[in-house]
């Protein structure tokens, strides 16, 4: 996203200068780099962001601000919600920090072509674990039917209607919550 010039990124010295965390980010998509964080939630499985869809919120999202994470830019697709928590204040440029997704019309999600049943319940689901990570969420696990893995600390979850947990494909773990996810490494059989 920030521009390069001959395998080197070139930065405009003035993007940075005389801005605050108030200041509201820059809309140019192509200014922001990408940091190692993002990179990485990028390439794992029931993410569902692209960088194309990055630079559509900076550029067309609604722009929020959230005092934990700074600054957001938030775009609806076919039923879903792409956030983009981006900074721009702390580092030589801007940086896309993460980005995720959560449903904003289940009905619109269900309908729309661009997702099956299973990526609207892995969005679902993830976003559930995310909001309340220290909490076991049994039933809030238990309507979702997610038979394609999707990644979160390690592990490749799945799960089935009714279960109230999810499942690493690898080392067979069951999980309620997403702290237990993050703290129990994934021992691969």
């Amino acid at each position: 996203m920030a521009t390069r010039h001959g395998g080197q990124r070139v930065e405009s010295p003035s993007i940075r200068a005389g801005r605050t965390p108030h200041d509201p980010p820059l809309r140019d998509p192509t200014l922001y780099a990408l940091t190692d964080h993002f990179r990485d939630r990028l390439r794992q499985p029931g993410r569902y962001i692209s960088i194309p869809v990055v630079s559509d919120a900076i550029e067309h999202g609604q722009l929020r601000w959230n005092r934990t994470e700074g600054w957001r830019f938030a775009l609806v697709r076919d039923g879903v919600r792409f956030v983009v928590v981006v900074g721009d204040t702390e580092t030589t440029s801007p940086v896309v920090v993460t980005a995720w997704t959560e449903i904003a019309d289940w009905e619109g999600a269900m309908a729309a072509d661009r997702w099956t049943v299973d990526d609207v319940h892995t969005i679902q689901l993830r976003a559930a674990l995310s909001e309340t990570p220290e909490r076991r969420i049994p039933s809030r696990i238990r309507p979702r039917v997610v038979g394609r893995p999707f990644e979160i600390g390690g592990h490749r979850l799945t799960t089935v209607a009714g279960e109230g947990h999810v499942e690493c494909c690898d080392c067979g773990g069951r999980f309620r919550s997403k702290c237990q996810l993050l703290t129990i490494s994934c021992r691969r059989s």
